[in-house]
């Protein structure tokens, strides 16, 4: 009787595991190559915009970022947006940061530049910029030989290292720095250099080149 009781329970299992294995077949075989090829592929990330030099008529022979290095800093310029100085980005940004104090080279820009920037200090000394120590250790030219006017946030004056709109910075060694920092012009373009000055090296790169 117990022979015949287990033999049953057996026969029964081996049933069901048959009913469940068909239906696994079955549902896999659901899924057909159709359902699969009309699964919409992942999203392709819009390429970062990183500078409008284009639109001026210049030519880059370098796409940023670009970095330089002199005398343990480097400085690369990862971010290039040339604004006519009267438009809205210009503005907004100019009454964001308090960039009222125009330097005395450029009293009627033409445009307003933004840049984005990271310095890094490779040295085993601290490169800042303070109030006693205001020598500017990169030049942005596109024209000759002159160069872009810095200009200041007043809004961060009271600001170290602030990652928005720099107005002072301490680096200790191996420390680094990602901020934003404004420019005017009134000229015209001709090419695009980048000219690193620090604790007496030198290093410059052409974004695009010189005509002459």
């Amino acid at each position: 009787m117990k022979k015949t009781i287990v033999r049953a329970v057996l026969t029964t299992t081996m049933l069901f595991s048959m009913v469940l294995g068909q239906n696994v077949i079955t549902n896999a075989a659901a899924v057909t190559p159709s359902a699969i090829a009309t699964a919409k592929p992942a999203a392709t990330p819009a390429p970062i915009m990183r500078d409008n030099l284009s639109k001026y008529g210049l030519k880059k022979d370098l796409e940023l970022p670009v970095t330089v290095t002199a005398g343990g800093l480097s400085y690369t310029l990862e971010k290039f947006m040339i604004y006519d100085f009267k438009s809205k980005d210009a503005q907004n940004l100019v009454k964001k940061y308090d960039y009222d104090s125009f330097g005395v080279m450029v009293s009627k820009p033409k445009h307003f530049i933004w840049t984005k920037i990271t310095i890094k200090n490779n040295s085993n000394k601290i490169v800042k910029r303070s109030l006693n120590d205001q020598k500017e250790k990169w030049i942005l030219s596109l024209q000759g030989k002159g160069q872009l006017d810095q200009i200041w946030p007043k809004i961060n004056v009271g600001k170290l290292n602030n990652k928005e709109a720099f107005y002072y910075y301490t680096l200790k060694p191996s420390e680094q720095l990602t901020t934003y920092q404004a420019y005017l012009y009134d000229q015209d373009f001709n090419y695009f250099a980048i000219r690193l000055f620090h604790d007496g090296g030198f290093d410059e790169k052409f974004i695009v080149n010189s005509p002459e």
